[in-house]
């Protein structure tokens, strides 16, 4: 196998990159190894693709505006079993392993954990054999990449396109056209059968671009299929020939402009519009697609729900139920009753939130306009609907309201997150608490409607990236202890247990984590200029800055640590390194103002030498998957700490983890699971739980008595108000003060004494370290249940009702 990748590999330099190998540069070399690999991929992708139209397999289609996929050549090569081949191929030719890992571009086609999660569902429904197709959008740019100015968050262009991307194929021949605006008016088919047209006054078209998805041991490959938008025509010449140059593009720049950007900023009308014409644009080449995919097999789409399995990931792929019942009735002819059936069994919805301004809706004169023909279905829906709920016992006018698809108290908006409960089969909460919270909350009303449609899909995440590629040294060091089983079976990881007391694997455990924090540190100081200990506590938060997440709960706790430590040099404190890495949405401005806060603390503390290696404050711009590969192994302390009632599940805590760090965390989202499992001593549980702050919202909460009592906090917040951190901009931070003094929305001030005495508590714990290597051996040990097979197994058997195929040998 060595020689032929070798000359694999030599061959494509020269034949598909052009390059001798006197002349090549190492990302020549990188794109002629990722082609050989592909080649490999291809051949297992098209017998999947077979085996799947011969054992007339359903097949799952996952819809997610998101596919956080970071690198894939490291993932590709070691599911396919080709690393130490491959590595020594490389070493033969002269190629640095390592550094021709370094060439590829992150994919930046994700934000954070809904991203990140279709990724490893994505991954997991190949490794089980289980035919899929994720269906996105081609961004052009992605995700913004974030650069920091004078601790400011900067958005600049995420370029990963740049220099091409082998693993993708170009298919020109699957593209459709996409309508936007127009009119629409009843028409006499020749049947002498009225039907209704929608007369687009715009159209846009979809193009197709294809990455196999490899599976665990390269068993089975699906398919990952992105949209690119474009004009449909290129250029409009007579505006050309006339001199109007720009005229003639702009067309194709409007058109472009779809899969341009992920998330482009909503904060004007134009923004917003945008946002709403992305999601439309891949829902419906996707459907498109999947019909005439399903129509080549089969007479018509009768039995669309016997093979074909719709997941929403998220709301924004909600207009699917629109758009299958504009294609089923308007452009296939079956009666409405009968297209809604096959609808209802066709799709199923995951929701990711319970905050209120993140179940999307849109305003009504914008879908009117935009979408008209899909308005008159969503009307159609919830008329039927409301027809349902006035039957129902003791229904009156507040609970129509409530069960309406139609918002009419707020402007007239369309409430996705309702289309998508109404249009589904399913619908799946991701964690337990945050399933019991949908039935007791959002969807509190439409659960009683519909009391068999919610059930629960705990998250989980892909071992052979979270920890087999990721943790190499962990990854020896458990199979030199219990055995290779573990890379097919997690839940194997249980063996463990019966070493997190030996002494000996407790120092090989933190022997391998001093190496990964070695990397980090001196990723740190290329990054940031910031000298840390590796020996020192690592305290982690990476994801998404939001203020629900509590990055702010975390910075004021180093303001309090910050003035204790001045306050006591010689009290014998814990050395620690508080990390911090996550993006702020371009129009977020408070979460902006995080971001800055940390590099601002981060300054003085940094700077001061009273403190010294005692405390750390640094932030790693520009997350993303690449990044966190290098974190996670390192990180001791894993900061999981949102308002309890917020996060719906959760993935980092789960990677976190597994590689061994303790969890510091509220009871929420997946952390509720995660102390069932790893057990509630080996995981530090602080402050309110969801009920309480339910209690405390609902009892007049008052945010003065809690600063009354909290000296420190009280002190933390007066030195950032005043401009200890910020002396060229005293008030620079009054909106971040003001909301915890004032509104503490988020339980920031409720939480932070029991937050400052959970820490207080690690403190102790690292300085018994036979007891830290214990729970963090345990944690690890613990945590196979959280593998995305095991989450991707229930979605199989409860939702999609889909069989495995059988590979032949």
């Amino acid at each position: 196998m060595r020689a032929r990748l070798r000359a694999a590999i030599t061959d494509k330099l020269v034949y598909a990159v052009g390059k001798d190998t006197a002349h090549a540069s190492m990302h020549d070399w990188y794109l002629a190894t990722a082609l050989a690999v592909r080649d490999r991929i291809v051949d297992r992708w098209m017998e999947s693709t077979r085996e799947t139209y011969r054992q007339e397999g359903k097949r799952v289609c996952y819809l997610s505006l998101e596919f956080l996929i970071g690198r894939n050549f490291r993932d590709s090569v070691s599911n396919l079993g080709l690393m130490e081949p491959l590595v020594e191929a490389l070493n033969d030719l002269g190629v640095d392993p390592d550094l021709l890992r370094e060439q590829e571009a992150d994919a930046a086609l994700g934000n954070g954990g809904l991203g990140r999660l279709a990724a490893c569902f994505m991954e997991s429904l190949a490794s089980l054999s289980l035919p899929a197709i994720g269906y996105g959008i081609r961004y052009d740019y992605g995700l913004f990449r974030q650069v920091i100015v004078d601790g400011a968050q900067h958005e600049v262009p995420e370029d990963w396109l740049n220099v091409g991307n082998p693993w993708e194929f170009e298919r020109p021949e699957a593209t459709y056209r996409i309508g936007f605006g127009g009119t629409t008016r009843d028409e006499t088919d020749a049947d002498g059968r009225m039907r209704r047209v929608w007369q687009p006054a715009e159209t846009v078209i979809a193009k197709a671009y294809d990455t196999p998805v490899v599976g665990w041991r390269g068993a089975h490959v699906n398919t990952l299929r992105l949209w690119s938008a474009r004009a449909s025509e290129p250029l409009m010449l007579d505006a050309f020939n006339h001199g109007d140059y720009v005229g003639a593009m702009a067309h194709r720049a409007r058109a472009e402009a779809i899969s341009r950007v992920l998330y482009p900023s909503d904060a004007t009308p134009a923004g917003y519009e945008l946002r709403l014409r992305q999601e439309y644009f891949f829902t419906a080449a996707s459907l498109q697609d999947l019909v005439r995919r399903h129509l080549s097999r089969f007479p018509g789409l009768g039995n669309l729900a016997d093979h074909v399995a719709i997941q929403l990931n998220d709301t924004h792929p909600a207009i699917a139920v629109a758009e299958l019942m504009r294609i089923l009735v308007d452009e296939k002819g079956l009666a409405w009753e009968r297209a809604w059936e096959i609808t209802r069994e066709t799709l199923s919805y995951t929701n990711h939130t319970l905050l209120p301004e993140a179940l999307e809706t849109w305003a009504v004169p914008l879908m009117e306009r935009l979408l008209p023909r899909h308005m008159e279905i969503i009307y159609r829906i919830n008329w039927l609907h409301l027809e349902a709920v006035a039957a129902l016992p003791g229904a009156d006018d507040r609970l129509g309201r409530a069960l309406s698809i139609i918002d009419e108290e707020n402007g007239k908006r369309v409430r996705m997150g309702h289309l998508a409960f109404v249009g589904s089969r399913k619908v799946n909460g991701v964690s337990a608490l945050h399933t019991d919270l949908m039935r007791e909350t959002v969807f509190a009303d439409l659960h009683r409607m519909f009391p068999d449609r919610i059930t629960n899909k705990t998250n989980g995440v892909t071992f052979r990236r979270w920890l087999q590629q990721i943790n190499p040294r962990l990854t020896r060091l458990i199979i030199e202890t219990i055995g290779p089983r573990m890379r097919d079976h997690p839940q194997a990881l249980r063996d463990l247990e019966g070493h997190a007391d030996d002494p000996a694997f407790q120092r090989a455990f933190a022997d391998q984590r001093l190496a990964a924090k070695q990397d980090l540190a001196r990723l740190i100081r290329v990054r940031t200029g910031v000298s840390v200990d590796p020996t020192a506590m690592f305290d982690v938060q990476i994801k998404r800055i939001h203020e629900y997440k509590r990055q702010l709960l975390n910075l004021l706790e180093a303001v309090a640590l910050y003035n204790a430590i001045k306050a006591d040099p010689g009290a014998g404190w814990v050395p620690r390194v508080k990390i911090f890495a996550g993006k702020a949405a371009a129009s977020y401005a408070q979460a902006k103002q995080i971001i800055r806060l940390a590099h601002d603390l981060g300054a003085v503390i940094n700077n001061d030498p009273e403190i010294g290696d005692k405390l750390k404050l640094v932030f790693l711009p520009n997350y993303n998957v690449s990044l966190a590969e290098v974190i996670i192994p390192a990180a001791d302390l894993s900061e999981q700490i949102s308002t309890a009632g917020m996060e719906a599940s959760g993935t980092g805590n789960m990677k976190l983890a597994l590689n061994g760090a303790l969890t510091i965390g509220t009871l929420d989202g997946a952390n509720v699971e995660m102390r069932a499992h790893v057990g509630p001593e080996n995981i530090t549980i602080f402050g309110h739980d969801a009920q309480e702050v339910a209690a405390l919202r609902d009892a007049g909460y008052c945010e003065a008595s809690t600063l009354d009592r909290s000296t420190r906090l009280a002190r933390a917040l007066y030195e950032i108000e005043t401009g200890l951190f910020s002396p060229d901009e005293p008030r620079r931070y009054s909106s971040l003060t003001e909301a915890v003094a004032w509104r503490d929305r988020y339980m920031i001030a409720a939480d932070f004494d029991a937050y400052w005495q959970a820490q207080r508590d690690l403190d102790a714990l690292w300085g018994r370290p036979d007891e830290w290597w214990r729970k963090a051996i345990l944690n690890t040990a613990r945590m196979g249940w959280f593998s995305s097979d095991r989450t991707i197994g229930e979605y199989a058997q409860d939702i999609w009702r889909v069989r495995p195929l059988v590979h032949s040998a």
